[in-house]
């Protein structure tokens, strides 16, 4: 049974640093990129960040390149591990943060502005205020 479960969420203070989980497990993972979105109160859901079903590649969106950096464990194809850090937190980096898992024919690539996931966790969510 596919299931993607985040964790590491939590109230930091500006400036500060958190460092997301996403377990994922099911078949097929080996051709799945693998998401980070979030949602702020009020906004829509943005893409954040991802990871190529390789594990070679990243992306990030404009808004945390510098300060996020997404990381993977080895895969096979029924478990991963992907981890979201998160540093020189700001107040406006509140937000539920989702992940979530895309099919992909080309392993090697992800593009933080896909659309239409397969899959997604329930949530973490992230605080930050002093």
């Amino acid at each position: 049974q596919l299931q993607l479960v985040e964790s590491g969420g939590g109230l930091v203070q500006p400036g500060g640093s958190l460092r997301l989980s996403c377990a994922a497990s099911g078949e097929g993972l080996d051709w799945d990129a693998i998401f980070w979105f979030r949602q702020a109160p009020g906004k829509e859901r943005e893409g954040i960040s991802c990871i190529s079903a390789s594990g070679s590649n990243t992306h990030y969106a404009d808004s945390v390149k510098g300060r996020f950096t997404i990381s993977s464990d080895s895969r096979d194809n029924a478990s991963v591990s992907v981890y979201l850090q998160m540093n020189d937190l700001r107040p406006e980096d509140t937000a539920i943060y989702y992940c979530a898992k895309k099919s992909t024919f080309v392993r090697t690539v992800c593009d933080v502005r896909a659309q239409s996931m397969d899959f997604w966790g329930k949530g973490a969510l992230v605080n930050v205020s002093s």
